[in-house]
């Protein structure tokens, strides 16, 4: 009979790595202990639940560093990119999904996988070598417990940062006299929409305002073991982002570029976007707005934006504690942990930052797993991949010393050459990197 491979952690990354074991004919217990025991930031015990964002951010493949990261894992036969697709539901130029419909589908297709058993109890203690192989994919919420034990095996200070929640608005309590939908230079999405967006405008003096209610508004007070953990730059709560000077939310999150208000014809001198959050369109989360404002504090100032006065909300925003180990230090280049090669780690906990960032981590372990039992050579992605250049960055890429959490970008991948003019070098990435992606796949380059 063939051992099993213990995965910890129903998320994104969990999930992934288990379809991917499973898939390959090798029996899986996935472990996930959600309901029977919640966490910080969790509503359902469903597998790969949305915390944060409904957004798999930009799927523009030939632009954007995570859109070929979402074709690689398509490629891959990602369940996550899969499930996603079914339920997408319109965002620009971006991939979101209803969160309900997308998790409900990971869970369906995990569950109707023979290979696969779910394990509903929480697991305390690292998996001992003599059960086989396992993978760590408990993601940035890994209970005390675990992240104790985490903490006894790898013999290092745990690192971690804050990651924080957008609030959702109810469309029907949202006031389209003033507001508007389009996406930000009339771009279209994968479903061809061309006004995905709800654009709430602002005027000088609102704008001024808002900063100010943003500065003086009550605050949830950090822990004492809290205090001197660090925010993800990628992920600043509004308020935070608002101390940095009185125009960064205008270049950051409330930019006015690529809007037109259709009622004067002019720019607003800045924009509040809402993003669908569901299929059916009934709920729309503030983009960029995660917060440690209290809730009272929220529905106060958030109903200072025009368009927003009335708004109810179906969920408001909050900010929990993430976990990450030093990937670079404990980890090798197929993700096991050094000092225990049994154990791979996969996801956010890794060090990387995104729902496809932890989905392509998940995918990497669960198919390093495979070829390890198999006793076949694990040859990684090429770092000219997304997958091999986000793998190469937590494994060996980043600096140990100041390791943080990183999003897929351009700048992991190595330069493409040097002779290539500005505007060639991104078509450079992606050709390059598709054509790797081919070989390792073993996929027909004329038919990739």
């Amino acid at each position: 009979m063939i051992q099993p491979v213990h995965i910890i952690g129903g998320g994104l990354a969990g999930s992934e790595a288990a379809w991917q074991v499973a898939r390959a004919g090798m029996p899986v217990v996935l472990h996930e202990m959600r309901p029977e025991r919640g966490t910080e930031a969790h509503q359902t015990g469903t597998l790969a639940e949305l915390v944060c964002s409904n957004s798999f951010r930009s799927d523009d493949a030939e632009n954007n560093a995570v859109g070929l990261l979402h074709e690689e894992l398509r490629r891959g036969g990602s369940i996550i990119m899969a499930s996603a697709d079914e339920h997408q539901v319109p965002a620009g130029g971006a991939l979101a999904v209803d969160r309900n419909g997308f998790a409900e589908a990971v869970e369906r297709a995990i569950k109707a996988e023979p290979l696969i058993t779910i394990s509903r109890q929480e697991i305390t203690a690292l998996p001992d070598p003599i059960q086989g192989l396992a993978i760590i994919a408990t993601g940035p919420l890994t209970s005390s417990d675990l992240a104790g034990a985490i903490h006894a095996a790898t013999g290092t200070s745990e690192l971690a940062f804050f990651d924080a929640i957008a609030p959702i608005v109810h469309r029907d309590s949202i006031d389209f006299d003033t507001a508007w939908f389009q996406s930000r230079y009339d771009k279209p999405g994968p479903s061809g929409d061309e006004a995905a967006y709800i654009n709430c405008p602002m005027s000088m003096a609102e704008y001024d305002a808002f900063i100010d209610a943003l500065h003086e508004g009550e605050k949830t007070a950090f822990k004492d073991w809290e205090k001197d953990t660090p925010y993800f730059e990628g992920c600043l709560p509004i308020e935070v982002m608002a101390e940095r000077g009185r125009n960064t939310l205008r270049f950051g999150p409330m930019k006015p570029v690529g809007l037109t208000d259709p009622r004067t014809g002019e720019k607003p001198f800045a924009v509040v976007q809402l993003r669908q959050d569901n299929a059916l369109g009934t709920l729309f989360n503030i983009v960029g707005f995660q917060t440690k404002l209290k809730y009272g504090e929220q529905t106060r100032i958030f109903r200072m934006i025009p368009g927003l006065q009335n708004a109810e909300f179906a969920r408001l925003g909050g900010i929990h504690r993430n976990t990450f180990i030093n990937s670079p230090r404990l980890l090798d280049g197929a993700l096991r942990l050094r000092k225990q090669p049994h154990l791979r780690f996969a996801g956010q906990i890794t060090g990387v930052e995104g729902y496809v960032e932890s989905t392509a981590i998940g995918l990497l372990a669960g198919r390093f797993a495979v070829l390890e039992h198999q006793g076949r050579a694990i040859i990684p992605p090429p770092s000219t991949t997304a997958l091999g250049a986000l793998l190469n960055h937590v494994t060996v890429g980043a600096d140990a010393r100041t390791f943080q959490p990183m999003n897929c970008n351009f700048g992991l991948f190595p330069e493409p050459d040097s002779r290539l003019r500005k505007n060639e070098r991104r078509a450079s990435y992606v050709s390059r990197a598709r054509a790797a992606l081919s070989t390792w796949l073993g996929e027909d380059l004329a038919a990739a």
